[in-house]
């Protein structure tokens, strides 16, 4: 089921095991006993540390950071493939959590790509030697999120959040919304626009920001219904200063974060198979151990046909999600696309097995403290997840299309 061992590498088939011992034997065990820990309002006291330090030493907080830094190196022609198996296995055990590792590990890339050697020095030793340590990505903003992906690449629609060099510095005013591990991060990368004059992809920069900063203030958790172990969090920049050196990209910030975009959508599919993965597991024990009518429901027709039906839908996403994470690794020029599609149809499909898995377990389905109705809560937040479906279905087009799809904004 979703990742044969025919499909990996000797060092993926390592690591896939390496991760299913952890959340085998610390994720899950966790999660089954402490049913209600993710509902508790203050979101420091929700993942006790011990997870991530888990975590930690069976290195899978390593990921993406350069080996001279103690981190592990991945073989770029199979990279994204190699973190989609490994998010997979982590969201089968708690969605929240492969977001956290998610994020460091994707930023972990863009860091390494774009930083200064001293700013990586720094960080990535400060990074493995805290196992708390999290990033976090700091794009969208309260008045513009999925919609600036169309093809809206006029000033009117830049950035809210501006940033402006003074002497040796950088001062940022604006405010990110929606933000992964926004909370709780000790390390931001933020997007600010740095010239008024042209559209988004050619004004916008990315700058370095430690939490400490004078003028950044974490304002908010967001209380979410789902993946409730990642604290998603609000960030306001009031007159930030950060040092010349900690600009990463220069106006061109957007364009050069694909290495942080494309993987970003097979890894959101890769969580939502993972949730579908995990609730199907779970219902699949529950018919055979489940007695009415004198035998196990498994043997009751319409018990069968929906675990047929979940299977089929967790070995599509399975298969359009190798296909993408290969045109990601191969950089093909259908990636875009796939990125997109494999986004979208993930969300969705798990949303329908979650559904099913809740329907079998009748009104033991919706209780707390069996847990499957978490899977459902867990599987909706990626309908948006990295973009909206329409979002994501507009930029399909443009990719495949890029010639005849419309424009959405500028002059009529």
């Amino acid at each position: 089921m979703y990742f044969q061992d025919r499909y990996l590498t000797g060092e993926q088939r390592m690591m896939r095991d390496t991760t299913r011992r952890y959340v085998d034997h610390v994720v899950i065990p966790f999660i089954q006993q402490n049913r209600m820990r993710e509902w508790q309002m203050d979101p420091l006291d929700r993942l006790p540390p011990h997870i991530l330090e888990q975590a930690d030493a069976a290195g899978l907080r390593a990921l993406g950071v350069p080996e001279q830094y103690g981190g592990i190196a991945l073989d770029p022609s199979t990279q994204s493939q190699t973190l989609a198996l490994i998010a997979t296995e982590i969201a089968r055990g708690e969605s929240g959590l492969a977001d956290k590792l998610v994020q460091n590990w994707k930023i972990s890339v863009l860091i390494a790509q774009f930083a200064p050697k001293h700013l990586q020095e720094y960080w990535f030793t400060r990074y493995m030697s805290e196992p708390q340590f999290l990033m976090a990505h700091c794009l969208t903003e309260p008045r513009g999120a999925s919609d600036r992906w169309l093809p809206y690449n006029v000033p009117e629609v830049n950035m809210d959040t501006k940033a402006v060099l003074d002497g040796d510095e950088w001062v940022i005013n604006g405010r990110k919304q929606f933000i992964s591990n926004g909370f709780d991060a000790s390390l931001y990368v933020v997007y600010a626009n740095t010239d008024d004059d042209v559209g988004m992809q050619q004004g916008t920069s990315s700058f370095l920001v430690p939490r400490e900063t004078p003028g950044l203030e974490v304002t908010r958790c967001n209380e979410t219904i789902g993946g409730r172990f990642m604290n998603n969090g609000e960030i306001v920049f009031d007159n930030c200063r950060v040092p010349a050196d900690h600009l990463l990209v220069h106006n061109d910030a957007l364009g050069k974060a694909g290495i942080y975009f494309r993987p970003g959508k097979v890894l959101v599919a890769a969580k939502s198979l993972g949730i579908g993965v995990g609730a199907y597991e779970e219902t699949v024990a529950f018919v055979h151990e489940r007695v009415q009518g004198g035998k196990a429901i498994i043997k009751h027709q319409a018990v069968a046909l929906r675990i047929a039906d979940m299977a089929t839908r967790l070995e599509a996403v399975a298969a359009l999600l190798r296909h993408a994470a290969l045109a990601v690794d191969e950089r093909s020029p259908d990636a875009d696309a796939l990125c997109n599609m494999v986004k979208v149809f993930a969300s969705h499909e798990i949303v329908k097995v979650c559904q099913n898995a809740m329907e079998l377990h009748g009104g033991y389905g919706a209780m707390l403290e069996v847990g499957i109705e978490k899977y459902m809560r867990d599987a909706l937040i990626n309908l948006h997840s990295d973009g909206t479906t329409d979002v994501s279905n507009f930029k399909i087009v443009k990719a495949m299309f890029p010639e005849t799809a419309g424009k959405y904004a500028g002059a009529d």
